[in-house]
């Protein structure tokens, strides 16, 4: 099985919550996990922004659900970095 190490996004968000929300709710689908989120547009009811999240096992699905549920969308994954998990001997 695989690891989920970083992953780069393209989400469309609504203006509120604002970025540090957003943030903040993705970051809390896992520990020790970092969240970094850079706009790149804005208009008068959305943000395009590129969602960076980093972390040991990143939960993707929970991460997606989260920004759905915050009124976001995932327009695109840009980048990812996966690794082998350790196999682990009985």
């Amino acid at each position: 099985m695989s690891l989920i190490k970083r992953v780069v996004l393209d989400v469309l968000k609504p203006l509120h919550p604002n970025a540090l929300e957003f943030a903040s709710a993705i970051a809390d689908q896992n520990d020790a996990c970092r969240v970094k989120i850079t706009v790149t547009e804005v208009d008068e009811k959305t943000e395009t922004t590129v969602v960076v999240v980093e972390s040991d096992d990143i939960p993707y699905e929970q991460i997606v659900a989260t920004i759905s549920g915050l009124g976001g969308s995932v327009h695109s994954i840009d980048e990812v970095v996966v690794t082998s998990s350790p196999t682990v001997e009985a």
